[in-house]
Protein backbone atom coordinates (compact mmCIF):
# COMPACT_ATOMS: atom_id res chain seq x y z
CA UNK A 1 0.00 0.00 0.00
CA UNK A 2 1.22 3.52 -1.00
CA UNK A 3 1.61 6.35 2.06
CA UNK A 4 0.39 9.58 0.69
CA UNK A 5 0.49 12.97 2.43
CA UNK A 6 -2.74 14.17 3.62
CA UNK A 7 -2.23 17.00 1.36
CA UNK A 8 -2.30 15.25 -1.73
CA UNK A 9 -4.97 12.98 -1.45
CA UNK A 10 -6.89 16.20 0.16
CA UNK A 11 -5.79 17.55 -3.42
CA UNK A 12 -7.14 14.29 -5.41
CA UNK A 13 -10.29 14.17 -3.18
CA UNK A 14 -11.28 17.73 -4.22
CA UNK A 15 -10.36 17.42 -8.19
CA UNK A 16 -12.37 14.21 -8.51
CA UNK A 17 -15.26 15.61 -6.68
CA UNK A 18 -15.38 19.08 -8.74
CA UNK A 19 -14.97 16.76 -12.07
CA UNK A 20 -18.38 14.95 -10.66
CA UNK A 21 -20.08 18.73 -10.43
CA UNK A 22 -19.25 19.57 -7.00
CA UNK A 23 -18.70 23.50 -6.54
CA UNK A 24 -15.22 24.03 -5.07
CA UNK A 25 -16.46 25.36 -1.90
CA UNK A 26 -18.30 21.99 -1.60
CA UNK A 27 -15.26 20.05 -2.65
CA UNK A 28 -13.20 21.49 -0.23
CA UNK A 29 -15.23 20.58 2.64
CA UNK A 30 -15.97 17.19 1.93
CA UNK A 31 -12.19 16.30 1.26
CA UNK A 32 -11.26 18.15 4.61
CA UNK A 33 -13.75 16.24 6.45
CA UNK A 34 -12.86 13.26 4.23
CA UNK A 35 -9.31 13.37 4.39
CA UNK A 36 -9.43 14.15 8.06
CA UNK A 37 -10.92 10.39 8.85
CA UNK A 38 -8.13 9.38 7.48
CA UNK A 39 -5.85 11.27 9.41
CA UNK A 40 -7.44 9.59 12.49
CA UNK A 41 -7.04 6.40 11.61
CA UNK A 42 -10.38 5.76 10.28
CA UNK A 43 -9.61 4.62 7.02
CA UNK A 44 -13.61 3.50 6.43
CA UNK A 45 -14.91 7.18 6.20
CA UNK A 46 -12.18 8.55 4.20
CA UNK A 47 -11.00 8.45 0.60
CA UNK A 48 -12.23 5.36 -0.04
CA UNK A 49 -15.41 6.86 0.13
CA UNK A 50 -15.02 9.10 -2.66
CA UNK A 51 -15.32 6.46 -5.65
CA UNK A 52 -19.02 5.59 -3.97
CA UNK A 53 -19.97 9.01 -3.92
CA UNK A 54 -19.20 9.99 -7.82
CA UNK A 55 -21.29 6.51 -8.28
CA UNK A 56 -24.16 8.27 -6.14
CA UNK A 57 -23.90 11.50 -8.16
CA UNK A 58 -23.79 9.71 -11.78
CA UNK A 59 -27.23 7.66 -10.65
CA UNK A 60 -28.68 10.84 -9.37
CA UNK A 61 -28.54 9.95 -5.74
CA UNK A 62 -26.22 13.02 -4.18
CA UNK A 63 -27.30 16.53 -5.71
CA UNK A 64 -23.70 18.96 -6.00
CA UNK A 65 -24.67 22.37 -5.26
CA UNK A 66 -28.24 21.27 -4.12
CA UNK A 67 -30.07 24.38 -1.80
CA UNK A 68 -30.01 24.42 1.84
CA UNK A 69 -32.96 25.39 3.62
CA UNK A 70 -34.68 26.01 6.76
CA UNK A 71 -37.98 24.84 6.85
CA UNK A 72 -38.64 25.29 10.82
CA UNK A 73 -37.11 27.25 13.22
CA UNK A 74 -37.27 28.69 16.73
CA UNK A 75 -34.81 30.95 18.69
CA UNK A 76 -33.31 27.80 19.77
CA UNK A 77 -33.98 24.53 17.59
CA UNK A 78 -33.62 24.30 13.24
CA UNK A 79 -35.21 21.78 11.01
CA UNK A 80 -32.83 21.52 7.54
CA UNK A 81 -33.98 19.42 4.55
CA UNK A 82 -30.37 19.27 2.99
CA UNK A 83 -32.00 18.62 -0.77
CA UNK A 84 -29.75 15.31 -1.43
CA UNK A 85 -26.47 17.80 -1.12
CA UNK A 86 -23.27 16.03 -0.08
CA UNK A 87 -23.54 15.34 3.38
CA UNK A 88 -20.42 16.90 4.58
CA UNK A 89 -21.18 20.18 3.39
CA UNK A 90 -24.97 20.25 4.45
CA UNK A 91 -24.21 19.17 8.32
CA UNK A 92 -20.76 21.18 8.34
CA UNK A 93 -23.13 24.32 7.62
CA UNK A 94 -25.68 23.14 10.04
CA UNK A 95 -23.61 22.50 13.09
CA UNK A 96 -22.08 26.26 12.67
CA UNK A 97 -25.60 27.60 12.47
CA UNK A 98 -26.40 25.61 15.41
CA UNK A 99 -23.28 26.94 17.28
CA UNK A 100 -24.09 30.56 16.75
CA UNK A 101 -27.92 29.90 18.22
CA UNK A 102 -26.51 28.57 20.67
CA UNK A 103 -24.13 31.41 21.47
CA UNK A 104 -27.26 33.70 21.75
CA UNK A 105 -29.28 31.03 23.48
CA UNK A 106 -26.92 29.00 25.45
CA UNK A 107 -28.78 25.68 24.43
CA UNK A 108 -29.38 24.84 20.50
CA UNK A 109 -30.40 21.69 18.43
CA UNK A 110 -31.41 21.11 14.92
CA UNK A 111 -32.75 18.02 13.03
CA UNK A 112 -31.21 17.30 9.37
CA UNK A 113 -32.97 15.66 6.66
CA UNK A 114 -32.55 14.65 2.90
CA UNK A 115 -28.88 14.37 2.71
CA UNK A 116 -25.96 11.82 1.36
CA UNK A 117 -23.43 10.54 3.68
CA UNK A 118 -22.04 12.60 6.24
CA UNK A 119 -19.09 10.84 7.14
CA UNK A 120 -17.14 10.52 10.56
CA UNK A 121 -19.13 12.19 12.99
CA UNK A 122 -16.85 13.45 15.36
CA UNK A 123 -15.68 16.01 12.85
CA UNK A 124 -18.58 18.10 13.77
CA UNK A 125 -19.11 18.36 17.68
CA UNK A 126 -15.03 19.33 17.49
CA UNK A 127 -16.26 22.50 15.76
CA UNK A 128 -18.32 23.31 18.98
CA UNK A 129 -15.93 22.31 21.28
CA UNK A 130 -13.16 24.29 19.57
CA UNK A 131 -15.34 27.43 20.47
CA UNK A 132 -15.96 26.09 24.22
CA UNK A 133 -19.14 23.98 23.98
CA UNK A 134 -20.28 20.69 24.16
CA UNK A 135 -22.11 19.11 21.61
CA UNK A 136 -23.43 15.67 20.23
CA UNK A 137 -24.69 14.15 17.05
CA UNK A 138 -26.63 11.28 16.17
CA UNK A 139 -26.87 9.85 12.47
CA UNK A 140 -28.55 7.07 10.55
CA UNK A 141 -29.13 6.18 6.99
CA UNK A 142 -32.86 6.99 6.61
CA UNK A 143 -34.74 4.67 4.88
CA UNK A 144 -31.71 3.56 3.30
CA UNK A 145 -30.53 -0.50 3.33
CA UNK A 146 -30.08 -1.36 6.32
CA UNK A 147 -26.77 -3.44 7.71
CA UNK A 148 -27.64 -4.42 11.47
CA UNK A 149 -29.43 -7.06 12.74
CA UNK A 150 -31.06 -6.28 16.34
CA UNK A 151 -29.83 -8.37 18.84
CA UNK A 152 -30.99 -11.90 18.64
CA UNK A 153 -31.68 -11.18 14.77
CA UNK A 154 -30.90 -12.69 11.81
CA UNK A 155 -31.51 -10.04 9.41
CA UNK A 156 -30.68 -6.66 9.24
CA UNK A 157 -32.97 -4.02 10.17
CA UNK A 158 -31.03 -1.08 11.65
CA UNK A 159 -28.40 1.06 10.84
CA UNK A 160 -24.92 1.72 11.91
CA UNK A 161 -26.60 4.59 14.16
CA UNK A 162 -23.35 6.54 15.16
CA UNK A 163 -23.39 8.59 18.07
CA UNK A 164 -20.52 11.50 18.93
CA UNK A 165 -20.08 13.88 21.38
CA UNK A 166 -16.72 16.43 21.96
CA UNK A 167 -15.86 18.29 25.53
CA UNK A 168 -13.65 21.62 25.50
CA UNK A 169 -10.15 20.77 27.77
CA UNK A 170 -6.96 21.59 27.88
CA UNK A 171 -5.64 18.44 26.80
CA UNK A 172 -3.26 18.17 24.29
CA UNK A 173 -6.02 16.43 22.07
CA UNK A 174 -9.74 16.81 21.98
CA UNK A 175 -11.86 15.15 24.11
CA UNK A 176 -13.79 13.08 21.53
CA UNK A 177 -15.96 10.05 21.29
CA UNK A 178 -17.31 8.48 18.63
CA UNK A 179 -18.79 4.98 17.98
CA UNK A 180 -21.23 3.17 16.10
CA UNK A 181 -23.63 1.18 17.93
CA UNK A 182 -23.03 -1.69 15.60
CA UNK A 183 -19.74 -4.23 16.38
CA UNK A 184 -18.07 -2.09 14.06
CA UNK A 185 -19.34 0.57 11.09
CA UNK A 186 -20.15 -0.53 8.25
CA UNK A 187 -17.18 1.31 6.42
CA UNK A 188 -14.42 -1.04 8.16
CA UNK A 189 -16.00 -3.46 7.08
CA UNK A 190 -15.36 -1.97 3.28
CA UNK A 191 -11.70 -1.15 4.05
CA UNK A 192 -11.27 -5.26 5.15
CA UNK A 193 -12.74 -6.70 1.80
CA UNK A 194 -10.50 -3.95 0.31
CA UNK A 195 -7.60 -5.51 1.39
CA UNK A 196 -8.36 -8.80 1.56
CA UNK A 197 -8.60 -8.79 5.12
CA UNK A 198 -10.76 -11.69 7.91
CA UNK A 199 -12.68 -9.29 10.34
CA UNK A 200 -13.00 -10.19 14.52
CA UNK A 201 -15.18 -12.90 15.42
CA UNK A 202 -18.21 -11.09 16.55
CA UNK A 203 -18.80 -8.66 13.97
CA UNK A 204 -20.43 -10.53 11.16
CA UNK A 205 -23.07 -13.17 10.51
CA UNK A 206 -24.01 -14.42 7.01
CA UNK A 207 -27.40 -14.88 5.17
CA UNK A 208 -28.50 -17.86 7.25
CA UNK A 209 -27.64 -15.99 10.47
CA UNK A 210 -24.32 -17.83 11.15
CA UNK A 211 -21.55 -16.41 12.23
CA UNK A 212 -18.66 -15.32 10.08
CA UNK A 213 -15.18 -13.24 10.31
CA UNK A 214 -15.55 -13.22 6.11
CA UNK A 215 -16.61 -9.60 5.29
CA UNK A 216 -17.83 -10.49 1.90
CA UNK A 217 -20.69 -12.23 3.35
CA UNK A 218 -22.20 -8.83 4.28
CA UNK A 219 -22.77 -7.81 0.99
CA UNK A 220 -24.64 -11.18 0.34
CA UNK A 221 -27.37 -11.22 2.82
CA UNK A 222 -25.52 -10.70 5.64
CA UNK A 223 -25.63 -8.66 9.05
CA UNK A 224 -23.51 -6.83 11.07
CA UNK A 225 -24.14 -7.67 14.90
CA UNK A 226 -25.00 -4.83 17.26
CA UNK A 227 -22.43 -3.50 19.97
CA UNK A 228 -22.51 -5.64 22.98
CA UNK A 229 -21.57 -9.21 22.43
CA UNK A 230 -23.71 -11.40 24.81
CA UNK A 231 -25.00 -7.92 26.26
CA UNK A 232 -25.51 -6.42 22.66
CA UNK A 233 -29.58 -5.61 23.59
CA UNK A 234 -27.67 -2.44 24.95
CA UNK A 235 -26.19 -1.59 21.06
CA UNK A 236 -30.01 -2.39 20.10
CA UNK A 237 -31.35 -0.42 22.36
CA UNK A 238 -28.56 2.65 21.52
CA UNK A 239 -29.49 2.10 17.74
CA UNK A 240 -33.15 2.46 18.63
CA UNK A 241 -33.04 5.85 20.30
CA UNK A 242 -30.39 6.84 17.47
CA UNK A 243 -33.02 5.88 14.82
CA UNK A 244 -35.67 7.82 16.75
CA UNK A 245 -34.00 11.10 17.03
CA UNK A 246 -32.34 10.81 13.26
CA UNK A 247 -34.87 8.90 11.67
CA UNK A 248 -37.95 9.52 12.82
CA UNK A 249 -37.84 12.99 14.68
CA UNK A 250 -36.26 14.32 10.97
CA UNK A 251 -39.13 13.26 9.41
CA UNK A 252 -37.15 10.26 7.16
CA UNK A 253 -39.73 7.17 8.64
CA UNK A 254 -37.68 3.70 9.33
CA UNK A 255 -37.58 0.72 7.15
CA UNK A 256 -35.82 0.43 3.53
CA UNK A 257 -36.88 3.04 0.62
CA UNK A 258 -37.39 0.60 -2.43
CA UNK A 259 -34.88 3.21 -4.55
CA UNK A 260 -32.25 2.39 -2.37
CA UNK A 261 -30.85 5.74 -1.94
CA UNK A 262 -28.76 6.84 0.94
CA UNK A 263 -30.23 9.82 2.84
CA UNK A 264 -28.79 10.33 6.30
CA UNK A 265 -30.95 11.86 8.85
CA UNK A 266 -29.02 13.85 11.72
CA UNK A 267 -29.76 15.17 15.37
CA UNK A 268 -27.44 17.88 16.97
CA UNK A 269 -27.24 19.11 19.90
CA UNK A 270 -24.94 22.23 21.05
CA UNK A 271 -24.60 23.38 25.20
CA UNK A 272 -22.76 26.72 25.93
CA UNK A 273 -20.61 25.35 29.22
CA UNK A 274 -20.66 28.91 30.02
CA UNK A 275 -24.51 29.24 31.26
CA UNK A 276 -23.60 26.07 33.37
CA UNK A 277 -20.09 26.58 34.72
CA UNK A 278 -17.08 29.16 34.08
CA UNK A 279 -15.69 27.93 30.83
CA UNK A 280 -11.65 28.00 31.82
CA UNK A 281 -12.42 26.11 35.19
CA UNK A 282 -14.73 23.27 33.51
CA UNK A 283 -12.13 22.76 31.10
CA UNK A 284 -8.96 22.86 33.23
CA UNK A 285 -11.61 20.13 35.59
CA UNK A 286 -12.46 18.51 32.30
CA UNK A 287 -8.02 18.08 31.44
CA UNK A 288 -7.73 16.62 35.39
CA UNK A 289 -9.98 14.09 34.89
CA UNK A 290 -8.49 12.93 31.84
CA UNK A 291 -5.66 12.47 33.67
CA UNK A 292 -7.13 10.51 36.46
CA UNK A 293 -8.77 8.30 34.28
CA UNK A 294 -5.24 8.00 32.44
CA UNK A 295 -3.00 7.45 36.09
CA UNK A 296 -5.23 4.27 36.85
CA UNK A 297 -3.24 1.52 37.56
CA UNK A 298 -2.94 -1.18 34.75
CA UNK A 299 -4.53 -4.23 34.46
CA UNK A 300 -2.70 -7.12 33.65
CA UNK A 301 -1.70 -7.14 30.00
CA UNK A 302 -2.46 -3.39 29.53
CA UNK A 303 0.41 -0.72 28.73
CA UNK A 304 -1.84 2.60 28.59
CA UNK A 305 -5.14 4.28 29.22
CA UNK A 306 -6.42 6.96 26.49
CA UNK A 307 -8.76 9.30 27.21
CA UNK A 308 -11.71 9.45 25.07
CA UNK A 309 -10.12 10.46 21.39
CA UNK A 310 -6.49 10.29 22.48
CA UNK A 311 -6.03 7.21 19.74
CA UNK A 312 -7.37 9.21 17.34
CA UNK A 313 -5.22 12.43 18.15
CA UNK A 314 -2.00 10.60 18.37
CA UNK A 315 -2.48 8.94 14.92
CA UNK A 316 -3.20 11.44 13.25
CA UNK A 317 0.06 13.17 14.42
CA UNK A 318 2.35 10.18 13.14
CA UNK A 319 -0.30 10.06 9.79
CA UNK A 320 0.59 14.14 9.11
CA UNK A 321 4.50 13.63 9.75
CA UNK A 322 4.40 10.14 7.67
CA UNK A 323 1.38 9.91 5.48
CA UNK A 324 -1.38 7.83 4.89
CA UNK A 325 -1.49 4.23 3.51
CA UNK A 326 -3.62 3.64 0.99
CA UNK A 327 -4.83 -0.01 0.21
CA UNK A 328 -3.88 -0.43 -3.69
CA UNK A 329 -7.73 -1.24 -4.55
CA UNK A 330 -8.33 2.20 -3.32
CA UNK A 331 -5.52 3.57 -5.38
CA UNK A 332 -6.45 2.20 -8.76
CA UNK A 333 -9.89 3.44 -8.37
CA UNK A 334 -8.74 6.82 -7.81
CA UNK A 335 -6.72 6.74 -10.35
CA UNK A 336 -9.13 4.69 -12.94
CA UNK A 337 -11.63 7.79 -12.29
CA UNK A 338 -8.74 10.64 -12.85
CA UNK A 339 -7.83 9.22 -15.99
CA UNK A 340 -11.88 9.10 -17.08
CA UNK A 341 -12.24 12.27 -16.07
CA UNK A 342 -8.83 13.65 -17.95
CA UNK A 343 -6.86 14.75 -14.86
CA UNK A 344 -4.36 11.56 -13.77
CA UNK A 345 -1.36 13.99 -14.79
CA UNK A 346 -2.75 16.82 -12.85
CA UNK A 347 -2.99 14.87 -9.95
CA UNK A 348 0.15 13.05 -10.58
CA UNK A 349 -0.77 9.61 -10.72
Amino acid sequence: MPNVSAERLIEIAKGLLISAGASEEEAAVIARYNIGANLVGHDSHGIILIPQYIERIKVGHIVPQAPWVITQETATTTVVDGHWGFGYAVSDRAMRYTIEKAKKQNVAATTVFRQSHIGRLASYPLLAASEGMIAMITADSGRSAKAVAPFGGAKARLGTNPIAFAIPSNLDGPLVFDMATSAAAAGKINVATARGEQVPPGWLIDAEGKPSTDPRVLKAGGALLPLGGAEGYKGTGLAAIVEILSGLLTGLGFGVEPSGRHNDGCFMAVFNVQAFRDLATFKQEVTDFAHYLKDTPLAQGSTEIYYPGEVEFRKEQDRRKNGVPIEDATWNKLKELATGYGIADKLGF
